[in-house]
Protein backbone atom coordinates (compact mmCIF):
# COMPACT_ATOMS: atom_id res chain seq x y z
CA UNK A 1 0.00 0.00 0.00
CA UNK A 2 1.24 3.41 -0.58
CA UNK A 3 4.88 3.59 -0.24
CA UNK A 4 5.56 -0.05 0.49
CA UNK A 5 5.35 -0.41 -3.26
CA UNK A 6 8.83 -1.11 -4.61
CA UNK A 7 8.17 -2.22 -7.67
CA UNK A 8 9.70 -0.22 -11.01
CA UNK A 9 6.26 -0.02 -13.23
CA UNK A 10 2.82 -1.15 -12.03
CA UNK A 11 -0.60 -1.16 -13.71
CA UNK A 12 -2.52 1.29 -12.75
CA UNK A 13 -6.89 0.91 -12.41
CA UNK A 14 -8.86 4.16 -11.55
CA UNK A 15 -10.97 4.57 -8.91
CA UNK A 16 -13.86 3.39 -11.13
CA UNK A 17 -11.74 0.73 -12.49
CA UNK A 18 -11.16 1.98 -15.74
CA UNK A 19 -7.27 0.84 -16.67
CA UNK A 20 -4.97 3.64 -17.38
CA UNK A 21 -2.26 1.87 -18.39
CA UNK A 22 1.36 0.77 -16.86
CA UNK A 23 3.18 3.56 -15.18
CA UNK A 24 5.95 4.04 -12.53
CA UNK A 25 5.35 3.36 -9.28
CA UNK A 26 6.16 6.99 -8.29
CA UNK A 27 4.01 8.02 -11.13
CA UNK A 28 0.93 6.13 -9.32
CA UNK A 29 1.35 7.33 -6.29
CA UNK A 30 1.67 10.72 -7.07
CA UNK A 31 -1.98 10.24 -8.80
CA UNK A 32 -3.41 9.04 -5.92
CA UNK A 33 -2.09 11.68 -3.86
CA UNK A 34 -4.10 14.14 -5.79
CA UNK A 35 -7.02 12.41 -5.53
CA UNK A 36 -6.63 12.41 -1.80
CA UNK A 37 -6.77 8.17 -1.81
CA UNK A 38 -4.47 5.50 -1.70
CA UNK A 39 -2.44 3.45 -3.78
CA UNK A 40 -3.44 -0.08 -3.05
CA UNK A 41 -1.18 -3.23 -5.04
CA UNK A 42 -4.40 -5.58 -6.06
CA UNK A 43 -3.09 -8.64 -7.57
CA UNK A 44 1.38 -8.63 -6.92
CA UNK A 45 2.25 -12.05 -8.35
CA UNK A 46 0.96 -9.91 -12.23
CA UNK A 47 3.75 -8.84 -14.10
CA UNK A 48 3.78 -5.90 -13.86
CA UNK A 49 2.00 -5.96 -10.34
CA UNK A 50 -1.62 -4.20 -10.73
CA UNK A 51 -2.50 -1.65 -8.28
CA UNK A 52 -5.45 0.32 -7.85
CA UNK A 53 -6.40 4.14 -6.94
CA UNK A 54 -8.63 3.70 -3.83
CA UNK A 55 -9.89 4.99 -0.61
CA UNK A 56 -8.39 1.89 1.20
CA UNK A 57 -10.23 3.16 4.62
CA UNK A 58 -13.70 2.98 3.11
CA UNK A 59 -12.72 -0.36 1.37
CA UNK A 60 -11.86 -2.41 4.59
CA UNK A 61 -15.19 -0.80 5.75
CA UNK A 62 -17.14 -2.01 3.08
CA UNK A 63 -15.67 -5.09 3.55
CA UNK A 64 -16.50 -5.85 7.21
CA UNK A 65 -19.96 -4.72 6.88
CA UNK A 66 -20.37 -7.45 3.79
CA UNK A 67 -18.96 -10.29 5.93
CA UNK A 68 -21.29 -9.14 8.84
CA UNK A 69 -24.56 -9.31 6.59
CA UNK A 70 -23.68 -12.40 5.44
CA UNK A 71 -22.49 -13.96 9.08
CA UNK A 72 -26.44 -12.85 9.59
CA UNK A 73 -27.74 -15.28 6.75
CA UNK A 74 -25.86 -18.10 8.03
CA UNK A 75 -27.56 -20.94 9.98
CA UNK A 76 -25.79 -22.53 12.57
CA UNK A 77 -26.92 -26.34 13.21
CA UNK A 78 -26.35 -27.85 15.89
CA UNK A 79 -25.84 -31.42 17.12
CA UNK A 80 -28.41 -32.59 20.08
CA UNK A 81 -27.44 -35.93 21.78
CA UNK A 82 -30.16 -38.14 22.93
CA UNK A 83 -29.20 -41.52 24.62
CA UNK A 84 -31.40 -44.70 25.13
CA UNK A 85 -31.04 -47.79 26.87
CA UNK A 86 -31.76 -51.31 25.21
CA UNK A 87 -34.59 -52.20 28.11
CA UNK A 88 -36.97 -48.41 27.77
CA UNK A 89 -40.03 -48.41 28.35
CA UNK A 90 -42.69 -46.92 25.42
CA UNK A 91 -43.59 -43.85 28.29
CA UNK A 92 -40.07 -43.40 28.43
CA UNK A 93 -39.15 -43.44 24.72
CA UNK A 94 -42.11 -41.42 24.19
CA UNK A 95 -40.99 -38.34 26.33
CA UNK A 96 -36.76 -38.67 24.58
CA UNK A 97 -38.52 -38.87 21.38
CA UNK A 98 -40.70 -35.41 21.90
CA UNK A 99 -37.40 -33.93 23.27
CA UNK A 100 -36.21 -34.98 19.75
CA UNK A 101 -39.27 -33.75 18.17
CA UNK A 102 -38.49 -29.96 19.85
CA UNK A 103 -34.75 -30.49 18.49
CA UNK A 104 -35.39 -31.18 15.01
CA UNK A 105 -38.20 -28.62 14.38
CA UNK A 106 -35.77 -25.94 16.01
CA UNK A 107 -33.02 -27.10 13.04
CA UNK A 108 -30.89 -28.91 14.73
CA UNK A 109 -29.71 -32.43 14.32
CA UNK A 110 -29.96 -35.04 17.01
CA UNK A 111 -28.11 -37.94 17.51
CA UNK A 112 -29.66 -41.23 19.13
CA UNK A 113 -27.42 -43.24 21.14
CA UNK A 114 -28.33 -46.60 22.38
CA UNK A 115 -25.67 -47.72 24.75
CA UNK A 116 -25.49 -51.47 25.88
CA UNK A 117 -24.00 -52.90 29.22
CA UNK A 118 -22.40 -56.19 30.16
CA UNK A 119 -24.75 -58.98 28.80
CA UNK A 120 -26.58 -56.38 26.69
CA UNK A 121 -24.62 -56.73 24.04
CA UNK A 122 -25.73 -60.43 23.54
CA UNK A 123 -29.14 -58.95 22.82
CA UNK A 124 -28.46 -56.55 19.82
CA UNK A 125 -31.64 -57.66 18.28
CA UNK A 126 -33.69 -56.03 20.90
CA UNK A 127 -31.52 -52.26 20.42
CA UNK A 128 -32.38 -52.28 16.79
CA UNK A 129 -35.90 -52.29 17.37
CA UNK A 130 -35.51 -49.90 20.00
CA UNK A 131 -34.01 -47.45 17.41
CA UNK A 132 -36.37 -48.20 14.81
CA UNK A 133 -39.34 -47.88 17.42
CA UNK A 134 -38.03 -44.16 17.78
CA UNK A 135 -37.25 -43.36 14.22
CA UNK A 136 -40.43 -44.27 13.17
CA UNK A 137 -41.75 -41.98 16.21
CA UNK A 138 -40.01 -39.18 14.66
CA UNK A 139 -40.33 -40.15 11.26
CA UNK A 140 -42.46 -36.53 10.29
CA UNK A 141 -39.95 -34.06 11.29
CA UNK A 142 -36.72 -36.15 10.91
CA UNK A 143 -35.69 -38.52 8.68
CA UNK A 144 -31.82 -40.30 9.42
CA UNK A 145 -29.15 -39.81 7.67
CA UNK A 146 -27.63 -42.99 7.41
CA UNK A 147 -28.42 -46.80 8.93
CA UNK A 148 -28.27 -47.35 12.64
CA UNK A 149 -24.43 -48.35 12.83
CA UNK A 150 -22.57 -50.18 15.91
CA UNK A 151 -19.89 -48.11 17.35
CA UNK A 152 -18.48 -50.50 19.73
CA UNK A 153 -20.94 -50.99 22.33
CA UNK A 154 -23.28 -48.03 21.09
CA UNK A 155 -25.77 -48.35 18.38
CA UNK A 156 -25.61 -44.72 17.12
CA UNK A 157 -27.79 -42.91 14.31
CA UNK A 158 -28.13 -39.20 13.24
CA UNK A 159 -31.19 -37.45 12.25
CA UNK A 160 -31.48 -34.58 10.02
CA UNK A 161 -34.64 -32.19 10.37
CA UNK A 162 -36.59 -32.72 7.29
CA UNK A 163 -37.10 -29.51 4.66
CA UNK A 164 -40.46 -27.20 5.03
Amino acid sequence: MNEEIRDREVRLLSQTGEQLGIVSAREAQIMANEANVDLVKISPNAKPPVCKIMDYGKFKYEQSRKEKESKKKQKTVTLKEIRLRPSIEDNDLNTKAKQAIKFLSKGDKVKVELRFRGREMGHKDAGLVVVNKFIDIVKEVGTPMNRPKFEGNRLVVTLDPNKK
